[in-house]
């Protein structure tokens, strides 16, 4: 019972502040402070469902460390996007018409922190551990990533190569670098520079949800597998690759750090797990 308490709970929060930012779009700054408030009312009362379900300290989402973890997270997700544009521009495929808007930059951030927190919530930090424990973590990186995708599914220009992009890359990388560090903060972080860098710096379709204005007017053109179509650069080849090496890199570290939960001895492992300094 307690993953479908969880799940009501943080679903609740995203479902309400989703729709309060929804109606506000065209003024960055209601879409801003509504936004922030949404993804900081996301973790609160995540950590206090945990706490009540499952009888102890929601260490994952902890104040120690939490703004160094995001910060590193939200650069990685930059630099990883960056990389992609990179790419695409070098074959011609992506130009930039002109300035965007600052303003819109800035009401992006609002927009993109509660998406961010609530889906990591959500799928890291409810199904993903959860599963984590009962199954280990292949397998729960393997169920999520593909329930992660057909989530997008649901979005105006997806795809099914759109979602199946998304299930690898994201899904992929983000239970990854949740398994790497125990803590939710990087992959929210990596959640979140990734999709603001995507829409805020380069001006880029989101996911199948359309371009959004931000500091740079832009646009893609040329091969679909290339830019990724309408779905935008996430349906890329250079996303699913750049995606499937930095979720190497987030596995080496937690096989390093011993943070791999098998499928057998769950009790155990998931214990030890629980106890690793983050």
């Amino acid at each position: 019972m307690r993953v479908v308490w969880q799940l009501v709970a943080v679903g609740a929060v995203a479902f309400v502040g989703g729709q309060a930012v929804a109606a506000v779009q065209g003024n960055w700054f209601l879409t801003l402070v509504l936004g922030l408030l949404t993804s900081a009312a996301a973790v609160a009362v995540y950590g206090w469902v945990v706490r009540r379900t499952e009888h102890r300290p929601s260490t994952e989402v902890g104040r120690d460390g939490a703004r160094a973890a995001f910060g590193r997270g939200a650069l990685i997700g930059v630099a990883t996007f960056a990389c992609v544009i990179a790419n695409i521009a070098l074959l011609g495929d992506y130009t930039v018409h002109g300035a965007g808007s600052v303003t819109g930059a800035v009401g992006l951030v609002g927009f993109m922190a509660a998406a961010a927190a609530t889906e990591e919530l959500l799928f890291r930090g409810v199904l993903f551990r959860i599963v984590e424990e009962r199954t280990g973590t292949w397998i729960a990186l393997t169920s999520t990533g593909a329930l992660f995708g057909m989530m997008h599914l649901l979005n105006k220009d997806a795809t099914l190569w759109g979602a199946l992009a998304i299930a690898v890359e994201a899904g992929g990388m983000l239970g990854a670098a949740y398994a790497a560090t125990r803590t939710l903060w990087l992959p929210i972080g990596l959640h979140f520079g990734w999709n603001w860098a995507e829409s805020a710096i380069f001006g880029t379709e989101v996911s199948g949800s359309g371009a959004q204005r931000g500091l740079l007017d832009a646009s893609t053109s040329g091969s679909q597998l290339i830019t990724g179509g309408e779905f935008g650069p996430e349906a890329s080849l250079y996303s699913v690759l750049l995606g499937v090496l930095v979720t190497l890199a987030f596995l080496r570290l937690a096989r390093r750090r011993g943070h791999l939960v098998p499928r057998r001895g769950r009790d155990t492992a998931a214990g030890s797990v629980a106890t690793l300094p983050r």
